[in-house]
């Protein structure tokens, strides 16, 4: 009797070059999920798409009857629907500065990221490359205590940076080499070394 293939549950509609698609794919990776991952042209978002999710965005995570399209509470719903390892610190305050940090990210990083991204020979898009590049060299000392961000264990809000240090020298973006920025170079190696960040890479993006 042959072996039937079990399909999963859980589909991800993923855009195999976009960095909240990588968050999304490390925290599946790590976690050790079964997933169906659907690499999607974001220029050329499929129906099944269109019809859960109202602002036609990707990523997209559905599970059963749940669809989720904010990539936050894609993360969190899967640390807490497969709790081992966990990604979130146990204790409320940690967990509320683990949340800040992913907010101060967002804030601080991602959206230098977007505008790089949206023309990337504009005046606009040099000034971003300079406040990401100065916003990663501030942080640098950080990692000189501990080997992942404000934390010893690896979390969600590494979760959220990796994927954009993944991409520097996709944006243009070298960093300095010296004795501040020593800690995040270490910090980057330990995080692009992790098999969860590994297994989490599409095609496009093991050829950043």
């Amino acid at each position: 009797m042959g072996v039937v293939a079990k399909r999963s549950s859980m589909t991800f509609y993923s855009d195999p070059s976009c960095h909240y698609s990588h968050r999304v794919r490390i925290v599946l990776a790590e976690k050790g999920v079964t997933v169906d991952i659907e690499n999607i042209d974001d220029k050329v978002i499929p129906e099944e798409v269109l019809e859960i999710n109202p602002y036609a965005s990707l990523p997209t995570l559905v599970d059963r009857d749940l669809a989720l399209y904010e990539t936050k509470v894609m993360m969190e719903y899967l640390d807490e629907r497969f709790p081992h390892p966990p990604l979130l610190p146990v204790y409320p305050v940690a967990r509320a500065l683990s949340r800040q940090f992913m907010h101060r990210i967002e804030k601080d990083c991602c959206i230098q990221v977007d505008k790089i991204l949206s023309d990337e020979s504009s005046k606009g898009a040099e000034e971003a490359r300079k406040e990401l590049r100065d916003s990663l060299v501030s942080i640098a000392p950080i990692f000189t205590e501990l080997p992942y961000f404000m934390s010893e264990d690896f979390t969600l809000v590494d979760c959220c940076l990796g994927p954009i240090l993944w991409r520097l020298s996709s944006l243009g973006i070298k960093l300095p080499n010296n004795r501040q920025t020593k800690p995040l170079h270490d910090y980057m190696q330990r995080l692009f070394e992790r098999e969860s960040f590994q297994e989490s890479l599409s095609e496009l993006e093991k050829e950043m």
